[in-house]
């Protein structure tokens, strides 16, 4: 990785700049309903509950270049935590200079000392850079499995079940 980039542990104070490149990634992604109050509050509870998953980011001098994001589950079919990358995303004028491969080693271990037993997530059918990279990386498709979703109506964020 080129030495003017550094990857650590994301902070609130991170939020802003964090926000605007996930403005970027869910425009590349073609994801709709960005709404940056809302992103911002979401990333403020993640960072503030490390229960919930961890963030990671590229800086590059004071300036945040990339970052990824990644939530835990618990699962008993993984025996344990499971780790989730929700996102993973650098800024074109950064790319090509380790910094994914360098978010993506760094959360790994962290994933391992957070006790995790594995690592998953979820790619575009047509993002063929990202699933080659991915696949480099020891990542591979759950065979015989496929992924079903299902939105729910919205609820408060924080929300507690009794």
């Amino acid at each position: 990785m080129n030495a003017g980039y550094r990857i650590e542990s994301g902070a609130r104070a991170d939020v802003p700049q964090i926000a605007a490149l996930m403005r970027d990634y869910w425009s590349f992604e073609g994801l709709a309903g960005f709404e940056v109050a809302r992103v911002s509050e979401l990333l403020r509870q993640l960072l503030s509950q490390s229960h919930l998953g961890a963030v990671w980011v590229a800086r590059e001098g004071g300036k945040v270049v990339g970052y990824l994001l990644a939530v835990f589950v618990f699962s008993f079919e993984y025996q344990g935590l499971l780790a989730e990358i929700d996102e993973l995303y650098v800024s074109p004028h950064a790319r090509r200079h380790g910094i994914a491969t360098g978010l993506l080693e760094v959360a790994e271990a962290g994933f391992a000392e957070a006790g995790c037993t594995g690592v998953q997530l979820q790619l575009a059918a047509g993002n063929h850079a990202a699933h080659a990279f991915y696949h480099r990386r020891g990542y591979a498709a759950r065979a015989a499995y496929g992924l079903l979703d299902k939105r729910l109506a919205p609820v408060s964020v924080g929300r507690v079940f009794r």
